[in-house]
This record gives C-alpha cells, structure tokens and sequence, in this order.
C-alpha cells in the first residue's frame, strides 16, 4: 500500500504505435482494445515544438544552371512555419500542396482539392482523405513555393489529383508522396518513375547548405533520384547529415573559383534500384 500510485493515461487504441516493423499495417480491420500509457508524471508533457531550422536540411536543387528547388531559412522567412492541422485547413486552397513534418518521420506530401480533403499517396496507393486524417497528427504547411516550375492551374491541380485515386502498386508511377503531388501540380515527367533517360552527364545537383559560407553538392542524373536522397536526408535529420557528410563522403577538388563548395556523387549503394521505391512503406508515424 505504501507504493505510489501511478497514474494512467487513457488513449484511444489507434493512438499508440501499432505499425508493423517494416512500415506496413498488416492488420488494417478492426482493433478491439484500449492500451494504457503508465507514467509517475503529474501533469502531461507538453510535446516538444517543431523548429524546421533544427531539423530540416537547407538545400537548393539545380538543372543544370537553373534552380528549380529552394528550402531557405533566410532570417525573417516564414514560408517553411508550420501549423496544427486544424490551422493549415485556413490557409489551404483547391489545388495547394500540403507538406506535413515530424522529427525522424519522411515528409508527407498531399493535394489539398477541397472540402477540407486532399489527395495523397500513401502506402502504395492514392487516397482521399480528410487533411486532418492525412496529418495523423502531423504539423503540416502549404510549400506552393518550394519548387520553381510554373504550376498548372488549380482545376487542373485537382483534377490530376482526383484522378487517380484509387490506383494502387503497379499502376502507380510514383515513388513517394512528393513526386506524385508535384506531379499533379506541375505536370511534368520528370516526377515519374522513369521519367528521364539515365545517361551521360548527371544534369541535377542538390547543394546542401552547411553554413552561412559553406555547401556541398550531390550530382544526380535524374530528378526522381534526387528527390530520394533529399527526403532521406529530412528523415534522418540536419545533424545526422552533415555528420555523414563529413564522415563518409569524399569531395573532389572543387572548381576554380568554387573554393568553398565540394561536390561529390552519392556514395554506392546509397540509391535504391531502379524500380517502385519502398519509402512509403516506412512512412508510419509513432504518436
């Protein structure tokens, strides 16, 4: 009788983490159960705020002398804040994509179509869903701007969205979430599996910002493989790459006149194979 009384937390069951290792949901029926968290705190935990600062990669992507891509935290910038998903629907229009963010957690990207749902591919399929549902808890922002290209227009944004929904695994010619949203916004190919010839020189770059003066330079012969590696790095976090870079990568002399860059290829291995990328598969949330 002496012990102390541990206080319960009541959740709902879909509330703790019941995803498969791999990523994949095995079992998506009905669950019966309420699980229990046991804590000797006396109020909740505040959950920690999202700073994309710490945990985002700053990087600009280049075709060849064009930027085409651009993630600045330029001081004064609120274009990357983020917001609860009750809060993003505010700001949402037809024909926005949404990005949602969480430390060590893939970015999730959606089409926002309206009547507060978007259109997403998750878990080897496109799905409608409402955005509060999309986020699963998720702080998410509207990044119309992140990409260069001119966008199509919002009717037909949604309109390549809605389309495919419900094509799942094989018909899908996407490997992640972003290549699809920006498909449907952009419409261009270079979004797709296969979308570009894989030969001679590797036309993108991805330039990592390390500091103020400081960058390093991936050389990628396609856009989809590109925008593999740059999820990679948001998932494993700004502190996790620039260890890696400055642990396993090697630079080449670097141009003249680029005294302060390096410039590499991805290490191999590093890429999947040709082929559907897994990555959705991974895409789970811990809550």
């Amino acid at each position: 009788m002496g012990n102390q009384v541990e206080k319960l937390t009541h959740l709902s069951y879909k509330e703790v983490p019941t995803a498969d290792p791999t990523g994949v949901d095995r079992d998506d029926g009905p669950r019966i159960g309420v699980s229990y968290i046991f804590s000797n705190d006396d109020e909740d935990m505040e959950p920690q705020p999202y700073d994309p600062r710490l945990h985002e990669v700053e990087c600009s992507v280049f075709y060849r002398d064009e930027c085409i891509y651009q993630k600045s935290f330029s001081p004064g910038s609120a274009a990357l804040s983020t917001y609860t998903p009750e809060n993003l629907l505010n700001k949402c229009r037809p024909g926005d994509l949404v990005e949602f963010v969480s430390q060590a957690q893939y970015p999730h990207w959606a089409v926002y179509v309206g009547n507060f749902q978007v259109v997403h591919l998750h878990r080897l399929e496109v799905s409608n869903s409402f955005l509060t549902d999309a986020s699963q808890g998720r702080r998410g922002r509207v990044v119309n701007d992140l990409y260069r290209y001119k966008p199509l227009s919002p009717s037909a944004v949604v309109r390549n969205a809605l389309a495919h929904v419900g094509a799942k695994e094989r018909e899908l010619s996407w490997r992640n979430s972003e290549s699809f949203a920006a498909w449907c916004r952009y419409g261009k190919r270079e979004f797709k599996i296969g979308g570009e010839l894989r030969i001679g020189k590797q036309p993108y770059r991805l330039q990592i910002q390390l500091s103020a003066q400081r960058s390093h330079t991936l050389e990628f012969q396609s856009l989809e493989d590109l925008i593999m590696e740059k999820r990679r790095n948001d998932q494993i976090g700004r502190t996790a790459v620039l260890q890696e870079l400055a642990t396993h990568l090697h630079p080449v002399e670097p141009d003249e006149g680029d005294s302060d860059a390096t410039r590499t290829t991805p290490p191999p291995g590093r890429l999947p194979a040709p082929g559907r990328e897994e990555e959705e598969n991974r895409e789970t949330v811990v809550h």
